[in-house]
């Protein structure tokens, strides 16, 4: 038997030991922090070595589209500065990035004959990020679906693309699977379907009826549903999949347990087109009245390929989508309207509410039951004009990934599984419709001389990662 103190001593390394593991009083000693980008948004290259043409190449080169008139042309030119990249996020200390590989520089057609030199990029990328320890994780679809599909099929209209969406993430994981460890399928569905098929904003600039759009999403979760089974299928070595999505995100106004409760509901009926068939392998019946003759059209072998086994979930979290109140109404619950004194960022749609980053996995961890989650985007754009010395004192954006980061440890400190988080963005880069003026990057971009400059938050974020806590 133990003598007291003896006792005590044992009792206090266990919990050293025990603090050791977690990392304490920050986040998990094995936490995962990453910067995020995306292949038409920084590569430019756009017809080089045999790439074929994307439907955001032909979507930013139609007046109008985008608010200063820029294109990806040429955006971060990273398909030539990857190696410089790759040491800024040396500098920064992170041991993780999260790309994504352009569907038309591997098949310029989307399908067919695959494009050898498409392919030797990635794998010069990959090499390059494993030979300075960061481990790559590789998106397969960030939006830059081939044109040839597009003029073909309609694209995500119809079920054709899901195939050929399989075909080419099998093709990428056997080739890429014996280096890349994590493949996400799908960048946020919901934004594609949205956006580019409702509201004619994003790329390919359609405006669909609510019954055609319900029809893209389902074609894209099949999409996803068959590239994890390709994915597995072609892979020579084990690999982990799973999408990374924009879910809705619904926090208790008031964290009763009754609110909170009620944000559940409202979280798996609010992305029950897309995540919930995902993750649970049917649609919601409140979904499907809702919809009426706007729902999708789909089979029982659909839902079972949507719901292949996933070995994690991506979540891009920027904002509160909703705050929730329980109501005694059939949905058993309200959306409280945001007031017009709703504090924002620089981007008038990204209201500040950091507590998104701890309701958003928290609600997905004890909806679905996933044992495994990334935040795979979360960051915000600034003005980001050097001052008088020539320095990017970004202090707005350093207070919003500090409230945001505090949360997440507030989750990672409860349990709920949040394996890593991945900034967005590493660099400045061609922001969609936004063109070059909307600027996310730990790292300024002088886009007439390709000049990166680090900002202040690329400091705090150093200090964070080397504590591996809020710095």
């Amino acid at each position: 038997m133990l003598g007291a103190a003896a006792a005590s001593a044992q009792s206090r390394e266990g919990r050293g030991a025990a603090t050791e593991r977690r990392g304490a009083p920050g986040f998990p000693r094995d936490f995962i922090w990453g910067t995020a980008t995306s292949a038409y948004q920084i590569e430019g290259a756009v017809n080089q070595d045999g790439r074929g043409p994307s439907i955001w190449d032909g979507f930013t080169h139609r007046q109008g589209t985008i608010e200063d008139g820029s294109n990806g042309d040429v955006a971060d030119d990273h398909y030539h500065r990857y190696q410089d990249d790759i040491g800024l996020m040396q500098a920064l200390g992170t041991k993780a990035y999260r790309f994504s590989i352009a569907w038309p520089r591997i098949f310029p057609e989307g399908a067919g004959t695959p494009n050898g030199k498409g392919l030797d990029f990635y794998n010069r990328l990959v090499d390059q990020l494993l030979a300075h320890g960061i481990e790559p994780y590789a998106t397969l679809y960030h939006w830059d679906l081939p044109q040839a599909l597009q003029d073909r099929f309609g694209g995500w209209q119809s079920r054709d693309t899901a195939a050929a969406f399989a075909d080419y993430a099998g093709y990428v994981a056997e080739h890429l699977s014996d280096r890349v460890k994590h493949f996400f399928t799908i960048n946020e569905c919901s934004r594609l379907v949205h956006l580019g098929h409702g509201l004619g904003i994003d790329a390919p600039g359609l405006k669909l009826s609510q019954g055609a759009q319900n029809q893209v999403r389902h074609h894209v979760a099949l999409g996803h549903g068959l590239a994890v089974q390709a994915i597995r299928a072609r892979a020579p070595r084990p690999v982990k999949v799973g999408p990374a999505e924009n879910l809705v995100v619904c926090i208790p106004a008031i964290a009763t347990p009754e609110n909170v409760r009620a944000a559940e509901i409202a979280t798996r009926e609010l992305n029950a087109g897309y995540l919930t068939v995902m993750l649970e392998g049917s649609y919601t019946q409140a979904y499907l009245t809702e919809a009426g003759g706007d729902a999708p059209q789909f089979t029982p072998d659909d839902l079972r390929i949507i719901s292949s086994p996933i070995d994690f979930l991506g979540l891009n979290i920027y904002k509160p989508d909703h705050y929730v109140v329980a109501a005694d109404n059939p949905r058993g619950f309200a959306l409280a309207p945001f007031p017009a004194s709703f504090p924002h960022m620089d981007p008038s749609w990204l209201m500040v509410g950091p507590e998104a980053m701890y309701w958003a996995p928290r609600h997905a961890a004890r909806l679905w039951n996933v044992k495994s989650i990334y935040v795979t985007e979360n960051g915000t754009s600034g003005t980001d004009a050097p001052d008088a010395d020539g320095k990017i004192y970004d202090v707005d954006r350093i207070m919003y990934l500090r409230n945001y980061l505090s949360q997440l440890q507030r989750a990672t400190a409860e349990g709920i599984p949040v394996a890593g988080y991945f900034l967005w963005s590493l660099l400045d880069n061609f922001e969609w419709a936004d063109g070059l003026r909307k600027r996310f990057g730990l790292y300024r971009v002088d886009f007439d001389t390709q000049h990166r400059t680090p900002k202040l938050s690329a400091s705090f974020y150093r200090e964070t990662i080397k504590r591996n806590a809020v710095a």
